[in-house]
Formats: structure tokens, sequence, C-alpha cells
């Protein structure tokens, strides 16, 4: 089964982006699962490198990167990066500048797709 999850909310504020991030984490555990994800809107800002948060906050950058070790894509509207001025460098290694088409073939190519 190939999953592509879609995050559009922010990274921290409310939790839609956190838990999308949970459900990726957990289907990127199983094997056989295949599994994209892509940060359009708000949700660009979570891949943005250099995150600090008080202890014993959840740390986006830090659940992308592990989905990253995982070698699960991650994609990165590039056109919601120049709108927040985030430049390719200040990405998440791993992560990268994406486009509506990429987006679009990973939509076609999903068995499912979830938005967050």
């Amino acid at each position: 089964m190939r999953y592509l999850i879609i995050l559009n909310d922010a990274p921290y504020g409310s939790e839609r982006t956190y838990q999308g991030l949970v459900l990726a984490g957990s289907l990127a555990k199983h094997e056989g699962v295949g599994l994209k994800g892509f940060l359009i809107g708000d949700a660009v800002s979570g891949a943005h490198r250099g995150q600090k948060l008080p202890s014993g906050h959840y740390n986006v950058q830090t659940m992308l990167s592990t989905l990253v070790h995982r070698e699960r894509p991650i994609g990165v509207c590039g056109s919601c990066m120049e709108a927040r001025g985030i430049a390719d460098a200040e990405l998440v290694e791993g992560t990268h500048r994406s486009t509506m088409e990429e987006l679009t073939t990973w939509t076609i190519e999903a068995d499912k797709v979830i938005v967050f």
C-alpha cells in the first residue's frame, strides 16, 4: 500500500501537523508500506532547520528527520517556501524543494492520500 500524507498547518499552534507526523512515523515502521510526505502552506515552516523548542515539547524538525532517515521522501512546496522567505539551504537535511507537478504525480501514484 502506498500512502501520501499532506500537511497544511503551521508546525506549532495546532496539533494537526504533529498528528500527521505521528501517523507518518507509525506507517514508516512497517515493511512494504510506501510513504511520501508533502508540506504545503504554513506547514513548510516545519521543514526549516534549526528549530529550538522548550524541553519536553515535540520537534517537527526531528520528526521529519526520522522519516528521511527511513528513506521516506519529504517534498516542500517551493512557492510556499518563497512566500515565507525560506531558502533551499535552510531546509531540514533530506527534505527537498518540490513542485505542484511532483505533488500531482505522488497523488496519482498513491493508493491513499491523507490530508492534515
